[in-house]
C-alpha cells in the first residue's frame, strides 16, 4: 500500500474497517476510480478535502461476495427460468444483499430442458447478469439425490457434456458428478471428467454414494487433467456442498467426505460449505475451516427461489418445495397413502443470502477474515477471475458496506452503487 493518490477529484472514497484477504484495516479507506479499486489504506492518509466523515463504529467494508452455487432468489427459480428477466430477478435479489458475482445453478433434468436452460443462462452471462453456469447433474447417484429427481439421473455421457458446453459458450464453470456413476471416470480415454476439463469446466464431486477410493480416483484424475489443460480456469476441482448429498463419514467407511477433506488439505480440491445454520452444524463448519483453511473452502448459499421471500410453496426444477420456518424441504407423497396430504422430505436448497452465510460462519467461531475470504477471493480463484473477490488495487470495485454485525448497508458493483 502506498500514499493516497494526490488527485482524488474523480474518485469515490469509502471509509470503514476494511477487510482484506489477510487482515482488517481499522478506519481505512477504499479509493475507487472508474470500475476499479485505485488504492486502499489508512483513512488518515486521504487528503482532508476528500476524506469522508468517520462512519458508525464497527462499520465494515467487505469485498463483493462471490457465490458459486445458487439456484434462485426473490421468487425466481433458475432451473425453471424461461427469460432473461427471470434470471435477472434472482441475481438482483442476491446483488442487493452483497453478492456481486453469482454463478447460476441448474438441477438434474431431461436433456432438452438442460440444453434450453443452459442456453438461456449463457445469454445471461453474456449480459453480465451472472458469471457462469453450474450444472448440478445429471450424472448423480439416485441413492443420494437429495431434492433432485432420481428419474432424470443418467450414466455419464461425454457427448452430452460437450453439447451442454457448446450451449454454454464458454460459461460452463462447474458440473457436479458422482464418481461411482458409470462413464464419469474411466481412468483413461474419454469420460465425463475429460470432457469437462476440455470444455474449461471444473468437475465437482457431489451427490455421491461412492467410496473413499472412488472419490480418490476421481479427484486425482480431475486434478491431473486440470494440471495439463490450457483451458483450465483453476487447477483444483471442487466438491459440491460437502457432507450434504453424500454418504456420511464413518470411521470404518470414510466415504467421499474423508477423501474430499484429505484432498483439500493437500491443496488439490476446494470444498463448498452451505454454512447457513441449516445444512451444517456450526461445529462442522468451524472444524472444516480449521482443517483445510479458507483457501480451500468456498461458502455458498445453494439458494433457491425462496431466498429473500416469505415461507410458502415454491418449485425447484420438477420438485415441489415448501418453506416453513425458513427451511426449504421437498413435498413428498406417502406411497401407501397417495391421496393424503404431502409431507416434508429432503432439504431443498437454502433460503439465505451469502452475507447471511458469512454471518453464520463467523457466529460459528470462524475469524471474520477467513469467513470473508471463503466467500470472496477463494471462489473468485475457482472462477479463474483474478480481478474479483478482494479489495486490492486493480481489482474490480465490488464492495459491501455492513454494520459490525454484518447487516448489509450499501453495495457497489464495478464502481457503481447498486444499493
Amino acid at each position: 500500500m502506498t500514499h493516497a493518490p494526490p488527485d482524488l477529484t474523480d474518485a469515490l472514497v469509502v471509509r470503514g474497517d476494511v477487510v482484506t484477504p489477510t487482515h482488517v484495516l481499522p478506519d481505512a479507506a477504499v479509493v475507487v476510480r472508474g470500475e476499479r479499486v485505485a488504492w486502499v489504506g489508512p483513512a488518515g492518509d486521504v487528503p482532508a478535502a476528500h476524506r469522508p466523515p468517520a462512519p458508525a463504529a464497527g462499520t465494515l467494508v467487505l469485498p463483493g461476495l462471490v457465490d458459486l452455487h445458487c439456484h434462485g432468489g426473490g421468487g425466481a427459480s433458475l432451473p425453471d427460468a424461461t427469460s432473461l428477466d427471470d434470471v435477472r430477478r434472482a441475481a438482483d435479489e442476491h446483488l442487493r444483499h452483497g453478492t456481486t458475482t453469482l454463478v447460476a445453478s441448474l438441477v438434474t433434468a431431461p436433456r432438452d430442458v438442460l440444453l434450453a436452460r443452459t442456453t438461456l443462462l449463457a445469454a445471461a452471462a453474456d449480459a453480465g447478469v451472472v458469471a457462469g453456469v453450474h450444472l448440478e447433474g445429471p450424472f448423480l447417484s439416485r441413492a443420494r439425490c437429495g431434492a433432485q429427481h432420481p428419474d432424470d439421473m443418467v450414466d455419464g455421457d461425454p457427448g452430452l457434456v460437450r453439447e451442454l458446453a457448446a450451449a454454454a459458450r464458454g460459461h460452463l464453470v462447474t458440473m457436479t458428478v458422482a464418481p461411482e456413476v458409470p462413464g464419469v471416470v474411466s481412468g483413461a480415454g474419454d469420460d465425463v471428467l475429460r470432457a469437462l476439463v476440455e470444455a474449461g469446466a471444473l468437475p465437482s464431486v457431489g451427490h455421491t454414494d461412492g467410496s473413499a477410493e472412488q472419490a480418490d480416483v476421481a479427484i486425482d484424475r480431475a486434478f491431473d487433467l486440470l494440471a495439463t489443460s490450457p483451458a483450465a480456469r483453476s487447477g483444483r476441482p471442487t466438491a459440491t456442498h460437502l457432507f450434504n448429498g453424500m454418504r456420511p463419514l464413518h470411521h470404518r467407511d470414510p466415504g467421499p467426505v474423508a477423501a474430499c477433506l484429505a484432498a483439500a488439505a493437500r491443496g488439490e480440491l476446494v470444498v463448498e460449505l452451505v454454512a447457513d445454520g441449516t445444512h451444517l452444524a456450526p461445529a462442522t463448519v468451524r472444524a472444516v475451516l480449521d482443517l483445510v483453511g479458507a483457501d480451500a473452502v468456498v461458502l455458498v448459499t445453494d439458494a433457491m427461489a425462496a431466498a429473500g421471500m416469505a415461507d410458502g410453496d415454491y418449485r425447484l426444477g420438477p420438485r415441489a418445495v415448501r418453506v416453513a420456518d425458513g427451511v426449504a424441504r421437498t413435498l413428498e407423497r406417502d406411497p401407501d397413502d397417495p391421496a393424503g396430504a404431502p409431507r416434508a422430505g429432503a432439504i431443498a436448497g437454502g433460503v439465505a443470502h451469502l452475507l447471511d452465510v458469512v454471518r453464520a460462519t463467523v457466529a460459528a467461531g470462524v475469524p471474520l477474515v477467513a469467513a470473508v475470504r471463503a466467500a470472496s477471493s477463494t471462489p473468485a480463484q475457482v472462477l479463474g477471475r483474478r480481478d474479483l473477490g478482494a479489495l486490492l488495487p486493480g481489482h474490480r470495485a465490488d464492495l459491501v458496506v455492513t454494520t459490525a454485525d454484518l447487516d448489509p448497508g450499501r453495495v457497489m458493483r464495478a464502481g457503481a452503487w447498486v444499493v
